[in-house]
């Protein structure tokens, strides 16, 4: 697949999605299932439900693991959620420190890339 650059909008409606939509989507939801349906991020079941795909969960995962790293960049000892520091730390982009975390030069360098890319 290629890297599809999703914009804000688009990222709030994953998360509408992933959080469960009750009645009538909304218009944030509406507005961008067309195009998250068709790279494949979000499914139609037949009962009419959204319902996010293996690939829209991993994507609002690594969503959340670049917004830690930033967070991270702007103030040392964020608080950051424990899959994605469980994660991050695997990776070695973010380091243990004084009861928080930092975040490593691997880590920056792959935030940097990232950014880069535009994504």
């Amino acid at each position: 697949m290629k890297n599809e650059k999703l914009s804000t909008d688009e990222f709030n409606a994953l998360l509408e999605i992933a959080k469960g939509i009750q009645g009538r989507p909304s218009a944030c939801v509406g507005r961008n299932s067309k195009r998250l349906s068709g790279i494949k991020l979000i499914k139609f079941e037949r009962t009419g439900r959204i319902i996010l795909t293996d690939l829209g969960k991993e994507r609002l995962f690594l969503r959340r693991c670049v917004l830690a790293l930033k967070a991270l960049v702007e103030q040392p000892g964020a608080a950051i959620d424990a899959d994605v520091a469980m994660f991050l730390g695997k990776k070695s982009h973010i380091a243990e420190v004084d009861g928080g975390f930092a975040i490593t030069e691997k880590g920056r360098e792959s935030l940097a890339d990232i950014e880069a890319q535009g994504l």
